[in-house]
């Protein structure tokens, strides 16, 4: 039996230093930022399920269920991979953010095969410098472990990871995979970098 993964595109955040726009609809290359992430996990899993808190109708046109969080209020992060999770049949579920447009090509190869590896719940990408929290390989039944982290008032997703048995996929071959756009310069350097 083959696994089965399932990916959500985390854009459900509220982008302040983006000026408030809604960062996986900003364009990069003539493309929203969320395309290219799509782009780039789309061979990689069975199906894609996008989290927005707004511009739900927006997402909706890139052909992927949208899902908004279960809990209200901009809680973070943790709040779209609770909603993902209790959304997803898959063995294991792939979350990535709508502003990494570079992430590797061999992200779910990788990352599986250090959870295999190790044996472990789940796996979080590093750059080779720093862990990537939400770059995450992990198993749907996670999900009640983190609601409850989450439901404790907890938001750092590095707190709850420590909490299991975490592997951690290295990408420091490709230094750049995780590159994320915050700011407007970022998104005109990123730009560049890319048209080279």
């Amino acid at each position: 039996m083959s696994l089965q993964i399932d990916a959500v595109i985390l854009a459900g955040g509220m982008a302040r230093r983006m000026g408030g726009n809604d960062k996986g609809l900003v364009e990069l290359q003539a493309q929203p930022m969320i395309k290219h992430a799509i782009d780039r996990i789309k061979p990689q899993v069975r199906e894609i399920l996008i989290n927005a808190n707004r511009n739900q109708t927006s997402y909706a046109e890139f052909g992927y269920k949208v899902i908004s969080d279960e809990d209200s209020g901009y809680l973070g992060p943790l709040a779209g991979m609770i909603t993902a999770m209790g959304q997803t049949q898959a063995n294991y579920l792939l979350v990535v953010p709508c502003d990494c447009p570079l992430l590797p090509t061999d992200l779910v190869e990788r990352m599986l095969s250090q959870i295999e590896k190790e044996g472990a719940d789940l796996a979080v990408a590093s750059d080779g410098v720093r862990e990537q929290p939400v770059v995450l390989l992990l198993k749907p039944e996670l999900r009640d472990s983190m609601k409850a982290f989450l439901d404790a008032g907890e938001r750092k997703i590095d707190f709850w990871y420590a909490k299991h048995n975490c592997a951690v996929a290295d990408f420091s071959d490709q230094p750049n995979a995780f590159v994320n756009v915050n700011t407007p310069e970022q998104k005109q350097q990123l730009s560049e970098a890319i048209a080279k």
